[in-house]
């Protein structure tokens, strides 16, 4: 079930419980509206076990890979403190939330990854069609080639004879950089590390991640969790191995009489001092849950000035390295062909 799917349906079941219908008459309703029957056999099942006496969020919690963590706890408390309607607006919120901010982010790098893509095709195409065709013409004048033309023929006779080996190799690492992706949390642990020091781009993905935290806690704080088990399912929705951490830590420390700014305080590299501040602050007032969805309002507008201005930021970028790349096999083949030119002229 995709994001938007979810969010429809708790849209469309807050609406029914809102307009006094019960769990199960806005389920049964909500069914027999659906047509994936994929989704429709999940809601009977569903539906059977909260008619035989279950609370939704447990039978909810039976598929685990349709429905997160976060939004089982919320539906779980909402129905024990008797604030369902409002648990899941808050939820419905913060999914919409979470899905325009990695669509936001998601679209913000299409264009540098089509410039990237172009300039590979490019570069394929002068190397293994182009250059194989004028490479016989240069050796056939017995003239002094540059230093450049000399590097081009090498890759180009690389490719023409071990194209093969040299794709079967590429699928081989990328296949096995995403086997340990998938099953390797030290190496997810590494590329995480790394996507959040990456020029540029990786702030943006660090201000994402924190939006999304920030705004979980602060919802889950608003919904009536404890501090300590909202950090804990903070670090297990969490999607970045080195805040899932850090949350685990903080959570810890809580425990410990320990204040939650106090601990982010030790980490300004996934926490900027101006939101350790902040989070001091609603401490002290004992406002933390609003001082949390203020950070997270207040990032999704950075990012949102962020995303609009990543084309800005790296266009530059990008076409200088498309016009080193393009221009340099250009001059490899303009170079010679001039030196032909000049010796007929001689």
């Amino acid at each position: 079930m995709k994001n938007k799917e979810q969010i429809y349906l708790f849209k469309r079941f807050s609406f029914l419980t809102k307009a006094d219908l019960s769990t199960l008459d806005s389920l049964k309703l909500i069914n027999g509206q659906t047509k994936n029957k994929y989704h429709a056999r999940m809601l009977s099942q569903i539906i059977e076990d909260v008619s035989s006496g279950k609370k939704l969020s447990l039978a909810l919690s039976r598929f685990p890979k349709v429905f997160s963590e976060f939004t089982i706890n919320i539906i779980d408390f909402g129905e024990s403190s008797g604030t369902l309607n409002s648990n899941l607006d808050y939820l419905v919120d913060e999914m919409h939330k979470s899905a325009s901010l990695y669509k936001k982010i998601v679209n913000a790098l299409i264009y540098p990854l089509l410039v990237t893509f172009s300039t590979l095709l490019i570069t394929i195409f002068l190397i293994t069609y182009l250059f194989p065709k004028i490479i016989p013409v240069f050796q056939s004048m017995n003239i002094k080639l540059p230093l450049s033309t000399k590097l081009i023929i090498f890759i180009t006779k690389i490719v023409k004879n071990d194209g093969g080996y040299i794709l079967i190799s590429i699928f081989i690492i990328f296949g096995t950089a995403y086997y340990f992706f998938k099953n390797s949390k030290e190496f997810k642990y590494l590329c995480d590390y790394c996507v959040l020091r990456i020029p540029i781009v990786g702030n943006g993905f660090r201000k994402y991640y924190l939006a999304n935290g920030t705004r979980i806690l602060g919802l889950l704080l608003k919904s009536g969790l404890t501090l300590s088990d909202s950090l804990l399912i903070a670090k297990r929705t969490s999607s970045n191995y080195l805040y899932k951490e850090e949350y685990g830590n903080i959570a810890n420390a809580v425990d410990r009489g320990d204040k939650v700014s106090s601990r982010m305080g030790l980490r300004p590299d996934l926490f900027p001092y101006e939101i350790s501040q902040v989070i001091s602050v609603g401490e002290k007032s004992g406002k933390l849950s609003d001082s949390l969805i203020y950070i997270s309002e207040a990032l999704e507008i950075e990012i949102d000035d962020f995303t609009k201005n990543l084309s800005t930021l790296i266009e530059p970028l990008m076409m200088i390295v498309m016009g080193i790349i393009v221009g340099f096999i250009a001059i490899s083949i303009i170079s010679p062909i001039y030196s032909i030119t000049q010796n007929l002229n001689g």
